[in-house]
């Protein structure tokens, strides 16, 4: 499967496909956080606003900083009620445009996987935090079957087809996320699996999420006709729908946390 740099450039694409995914999850992770309130945030990678938007309803944060190399998806989170005095500005994470100790938690969610180089993301989450404060992400578990779109993903691989995937898929697994927070000096390292369902309104409801997604949507594009029918048959099949005519189906991703030494 090829690797590639994938950039989200729709937020309200993303919002349909994956916002959900990503606030279900996100829900799950804070509880386990447990962070403080009145806190000084960074959101690495924070696309949307997804995210951003549950930690700013959470947390009561004192500052909330958003980066992410889109300004599509920018312009999307800054519609969004609710975030205070949350900012947004185009960065990325291996070149964070803060000084060193300026924030108390940095958080990447849903994002570790898209870094071409995780461990230089991670160390500039560890310059960027305080002594003392928190260093957390949590990601899709890509390879171990977690990543939301899986059902229509084995379908494609089963006639031959292979989607373009993140950078860093091998990041999301948790014993690397396990070594990249150690490896970079930190303590109190732990880590957690998340697990969310989500239900859709319908089958097609499944299926036109999933085309927006910006390796998926070219993949389903590409197959010619009777193809692409005999995959969408073989995904309905996959996802029994209720019967009031929705689907659910489940996710996970492996989470990670720990402190930037004193």
């Amino acid at each position: 499967m090829a690797e590639q740099e994938i950039r989200f450039n729709d937020g309200a694409g993303y919002e349909r496909m994956m916002g959900i995914w990503s606030r279900l999850a996100g829900e799950i992770f804070l509880d386990w956080l447990k962070p403080d309130q009145n806190l000084k945030w960074i959101d690495i990678g924070c696309g949307n606003g997804a995210f951003t938007e549950l930690i700013a309803r959470r947390c009561a944060p004192a500052e909330i900083q958003g980066v992410d190399p889109s300004e599509g998806q920018l312009a999307f989170a800054r519609t969004r009620g609710g975030l205070g005095s949350a900012e947004f500005r185009v960065g990325h994470a291996t070149a964070l445009p803060f000084p060193a100790r300026a924030f108390d938690v940095a958080v990447m969610a849903l994002v570790i996987f898209f870094v071409p180089d995780p461990a230089k993301g991670v160390a500039e989450m560890v310059r960027v935090v305080a002594p003392g404060g928190t260093v957390t992400a949590y990601a899709w578990d890509m390879e171990g079957g977690g990543f939301p779109l899986r059902p229509i993903l084995t379908e494609l691989r089963a006639i031959g087809l292979n989607p373009a995937r993140p950078p860093s898929v091998a990041a999301s697994r948790m014993e690397a996320l396990q070594a990249l927070w150690t490896d970079a000096g930190m303590t109190e390292v732990e880590t957690h699996r998340i697990k969310v369902q989500r239900t859709f309104s319908s089958f097609e409801d499944v299926w036109e999420s999933a085309t927006l997604a910006p390796t998926m949507g070219p993949a389903l594009a590409s197959l010619a006709p009777d193809d692409l029918a005999q995959v969408k048959a073989r995904v309905r099949e996959s996802l029994p729908e209720d019967s009031a005519g929705r689907v659910t189906y489940g996710a996970w991703a492996n989470a990670v946390k720990g402190r930037v030494p004193k």
